[in-house]
């Protein structure tokens, strides 16, 4: 069958290749599958960056942000023929150490998870794949188009969580969330503080393209104004930082109002330097019970979590969040940076 790889740290090795057709073990799903979403990761592993094979093979299958639907599926698993399913990215660790014991392999404390598409377990970009009934979720047969979404849903799903928890450790009544950047992630974490009834506010530098447009037809306010301009307007409570550019993330600390609560999801590049008044921002910090949270990944909670997201949000809206869509034969293409892009998506069949 054919699959997208690389050789793991090799830049200019992605390509489409022939691999080894894969059989359903005893209680596996056979997925064909449908789509693969195009992000950073993916990105950083063609460029060589990081990525491991499985164990004694030479290149990696890539793709996490998965979508497919069962060709088989064992009896008693649940799943039948025909589903519209997504699969869990990481997996835990073989010791496991007590947070991958307790189902939160996205809070994995050895380090020692494996994950589909970039280290040690192959992805999902392939014409099929295997994978076990409970490392897969269960989609609305209406997300056949959309439904590669998940996966980034899935982190901001955890992000709010993480609201939640941290913001019951006393009273605790946010109306206003600011979301710096429109890229996916952030336009998903916009949807969900919508659905939650929230007044919210997207931040991005570009003024022209498709994420003026989305942001206002979801139902919040588009700004590419400074995040500390935006925050003295809005005084928000909440702010889900998805740009991982330090300079807006230093700037996020001491930008809600008291109590507030900033999560960070943006993943930044190591090497940058800008000046911070370290002083000020921790008396801001402390003086107003602020909490300040990195996040990263999602387990099943945030995976069930996300596909209810999506259940309910506009299709329509939500496919004008893939910009474009590639067949798996010219799959380079996703890989190159277009000024209109939001979401690039391979299909695979």
């Amino acid at each position: 069958m054919r699959a997208l790889t690389v050789v793991p740290e090799q830049a200019g090795s992605l390509a489409v290749t022939d691999v080894k057709d894969r059989v359903a073990g005893p209680g596996e799903l056979l997925v064909d599958g449908v789509a693969v979403g195009v992000c950073g990761t993916d990105k950083e592993i063609a460029a060589g960056e990081y990525g491991a094979a499985p164990p004694g093979h030479e290149r990696l299958v890539i793709g996490h942000e998965s979508l497919g639907r069962v060709r088989t599926a064992p009896a008693g698993s649940g799943f039948s023929a025909g589903d519209l399913v997504v699969g869990v990215v990481r997996r835990p660790d073989p010791v496991p150490c007590g947070a991958c014991a307790h189902g939160e392999w996205d809070m994995c404390r050895n380090g020692r998870f494996t994950e589909h598409g970039i280290k040690e377990v192959d992805g999902f970009a392939s014409e099929h794949h295997t994978i076990e009934p409970d490392r897969v979720v269960r989609l609305d047969p209406a997300l056949a188009q959309v439904g590669v979404l998940l996966e980034p849903t899935t982190v901001v799903a955890k992000a709010w969580d993480q609201v939640d928890k941290i913001g019951a450790r006393g009273w605790f009544d946010p109306q206003t969330v600011v979301v710096t950047g429109a890229g996916p992630i952030g336009l998903l974490a916009a949807l969900i503080g919508v659905q939650r009834g929230l007044d919210v506010h997207v931040l991005d530098r570009v003024t022209d393209g498709p994420k003026p447009g989305l942001v206002r037809d979801l139902g919040a306010t588009y700004h590419a104004d400074p995040l500390t301009q935006v925050a003295d307007e809005v005084h928000p409570g909440i702010i889900i930082e998805c740009t991982g550019a330090p300079a807006v993330v230093v700037d996020t600390f001491t930008s809600t109002k008291p109590y507030g609560i900033t999560v960070l999801t943006g993943v930044s590049s190591s090497g940058r330097h800008i000046p911070v008044d370290a002083g000020a921002t921790n008396r801001s910090v402390v003086l107003e019970n602020d909490v300040i949270v990195g996040s990263v990944n999602a387990n099943m909670s945030h995976y069930e979590a996300g596909a209810d997201v999506l259940a309910r949000a506009d299709t329509d809206w939500l496919a004008r969040i893939i910009t474009r869509r590639v067949p798996l034969e010219r799959a380079a293409e996703a890989f190159e940076a277009r000024p209109d892009d939001v979401k690039v998506v391979v299909e695979i069949g």
